[in-house]
């Protein structure tokens, strides 16, 4: 699927080779081997490879029983199906899970959804916005089986039969797999670059071979707004560090330094998180759950280090601003919801700008 007009890239003298396969790397030659045996010599070559889903082995479950959603086809093949379905199961209660349980409740289909944790999007946000959603999705009629994983899928008549591992059994029409990506990095691995849980990238996106970069949900990447190597699965970071690697080719040298930043349409929630917030010990909450517009300010100690917001852009706006400017919001300042945020962050990057010219004695 092109995302530009066709005329767009020859213009920009970029040549487009859809449906191609790079079959491996020569990087002595500096050359990409394609599958039909085409070399395409490079000067820098930049892996932005993907993710793939995540693939489940459930016994009874066929492949042409699966559904799931990653790409054109996948969307193409569930909308062909939403007119004929009553009831789907959904294995996962991460964003994509989530977001396809709101879609199909809003077109009246039961939903189950099978999470083998104890909450829905518990890898990705606190226990307090996390508990909104799983209120929030009940109240539409969503069913969540937590602390569950698919045992096995069987058939009765022309639906199927899934079996989980509490014993409960869920008629359905149709199961979708929502559990996770894996990323694409065996075409690194085989030219014998550093890959763990992704191509394993420094400070300025370049691979072991410093002729090659990675860029996006493939890539393992330092942040300075999180601990170690990480590897985000967002487009945003897919852009930043698009537009970076672009910057650092013509004469760049500064670090990779983007703040993490995420969101999820959920009917009629939009949630927005602004930081990376796997290690926070403490959060602060701004506003009211239940007026279904608030804020969860994250700390590692008394440092902020992530806000996720639902339906209250004007946080998020103002959280960005903040964590990439390497500020911190007291915890009282944040609890109150009459306090500006806006303001604050304004200030703040004004007294830092300040310290910094005045002359050394």
């Amino acid at each position: 699927m092109l995302l530009r007009a066709q005329g767009f890239y020859a213009a920009n003298s970029i040549e487009l080779r859809l449906g191609a396969f790079a079959e491996c790397i020569d990087r002595n030659a500096r050359v990409v081997v394609l599958a039909d045996g085409t070399r395409l010599a490079y000067d820098h070559l930049v892996l932005a490879m993907g993710s793939r889903n995540r693939g489940a082995v459930i016994p009874g479950l066929g492949t042409g029983a699966l559904l799931e959603l990653r790409t054109l086809a996948h969307a193409r093949k569930l909308a062909a199906r939403v007119g004929e379905l009553r009831h789907v199961t959904i294995v996962g209660g991460g964003f994509i899970g989530l977001e396809l349980a709101s879609l199909f409740r809003s077109r009246g289909i039961e939903i189950d959804v099978i999470e083998a944790s104890e909450r829905p999007m518990g890898r990705a946000l606190s226990p307090m916005t996390s508990e909104y959603f799983r209120r929030f999705h009940t109240e539409a009629g969503v069913r969540f089986r937590l602390r569950n994983v698919v045992q096995s899928v069987g058939y009765d008549v022309a639906r199927q039969v899934v079996t989980l591992s509490d014993g409960t059994t869920i008629n359905t029409d149709a199961i979708i797999m929502a559990t996770g990506v894996l990323p694409n990095d065996a075409l690194a691995a085989t030219a014998g670059l550093k890959v763990s849980n992704g191509v394993v990238v420094d400070a300025q996106l370049r691979t072991s071979d410093p002729t090659i970069s990675a860029i996006g949900d493939c890539a393992a990447h330092p942040n300075p707004f999180c601990n170690g190597l990480v590897r985000l699965e967002s487009v945003q970071n897919a852009i930043d560090q698009a537009r970076y690697v672009a910057a650092r080719l013509i004469g760049s040298a500064a670090p990779y330094r983007s703040l993490p930043w995420f969101w999820s349409n959920q009917g009629s929630a939009r949630l927005q998180i602004a930081g990376f917030a796997a290690d926070a010990d403490n959060a602060v909450l701004r506003g009211k759950p239940e007026s279904g517009a608030f804020s969860v300010f994250l700390y590692r100690g008394e440092r902020l280090i992530a806000v996720e917001s639902v339906n209250k852009p004007s946080d998020h706006v103002a959280a960005r601003r903040i964590l990439s400017g390497g500020l911190s919001v007291p915890k009282s300042m944040a609890a109150e919801t009459s306090a500006d945020l806006k303001q604050f962050a304004g200030a703040a990057v004004l007294r830092e700008v300040s310290t910094v010219a005045q002359p050394r004695a």
